[in-house]
């Protein structure tokens, strides 16, 4: 396994990182577990997860496969919801509940996909107040956040969160092939490099429909994604084979020359530049707080 430095917390993180919606996918729980461990022994070590994934069993599934000593071979990263500090609380005590630890590395506010969601996550009494209460309090180490709908707003949130005298310890958006193509997440990766906070890419795959496309493979997917400034690249996995696969594109992986890098951009492109295969920012399918206002409540 190879490893990176996450940003500005100095923390060794592999390349290549468990995705959370993904845990309960799978109809057996046993299969999420044995596909957590799978990971894990093989050195990957960054997991990613959220507080309303399939209401919970997410996180429990998680939990449950870092008994037996796993806890303490991996960074555990999950995301709130809420938007206010009584909300934000009690979210991540629940996180920890069903995680089965008394601290979390990492904390992200989820979802920041609206223009005003920074301005309400760091209002007096907003959910920032929460998260910072709890890390004194030593039930988390570090604050990020994370969304998939707009750059703009990604810079929007860095831009609020700087105001306010506050350095995310990472940022995750979505960083893929066809991204590159339509309202690219790869402009906000300059800032984030910047002020040296850690770059987490999610949908790699553009939540599967790169591989619909037949324009591109998982491992090219993967390794492009690998070959940007990320400290880690998220990826989702409902089975052993698609751990197996992860494992051995991170494995495998070597920087790619900017010849390779036009290459699969080009192949992509006719794709990619429709934004049709990137639902989670042009449609309100992905938004799941849009469809539950009570989470940001």
């Amino acid at each position: 396994m190879q490893f990176r430095t996450l940003g500005h917390t100095g923390e060794r993180v592999s390349i290549v990182g468990l995705g959370g919606y993904h845990m309960a996918v799978p109809e057996d729980a046993d299969l999420s577990i044995r596909i957590v461990r799978t990971a894990i022994d093989a050195g990957i070590n960054f997991m990613d997860n959220c507080w309303d994934y399939h209401d919970g069993e997410s996180e429990r599934r998680m939990g449950t496969a870092l008994r037996d000593g796993y806890r303490d071979k991996v960074f555990l990263m999950t995301k709130i919801d809420s938007h206010s500090k009584a909300g934000a609380t009690r979210q991540i005590d629940e996180c920890l509940q069903r995680l089965q630890t008394d601290c979390i590395d990492l904390i992200q506010f989820h979802e920041v996909i609206r223009p005003d969601d920074p301005e309400k996550i760091f209002a007096p009494g907003g959910s920032f107040e929460g998260a910072l209460e709890a890390q004194q309090a030593g039930k988390i180490r570090y604050i990020g956040y994370t969304g998939h709908k707009s750059p703009d707003i990604h810079l929007h949130m860095l831009e609020v969160a700087l105001a306010h005298g506050f350095t995310p310890a990472t940022v995750q958006m979505p960083l893929n092939v066809m991204d590159a193509h339509y309202n690219s997440f790869h402009r906000v990766i300059p800032e984030l490099v910047k002020h040296n906070i850690g770059v987490l890419g999610m949908k790699p795959l553009a939540a599967g429909f790169a591989l619909k496309s037949g324009v591109v493979t998982a491992t090219e997917c993967l390794q492009y994604a690998m070959n940007l400034p990320t400290s880690v690249v998220i990826t989702g996995c409902e089975s052993i084979a698609n751990v197996e696969q992860a494992i051995r594109a991170a494995e495998t992986f070597k920087p790619m020359s900017s010849d390779e890098v036009s290459a699969i951009l080009a192949k992509a492109a006719p794709v990619g530049m429709t934004g049709s295969v990137e639902g989670y920012k042009n449609t309100k399918v992905y938004d799941a707080t849009d469809f539950h206002p009570d989470w940001v409540a």
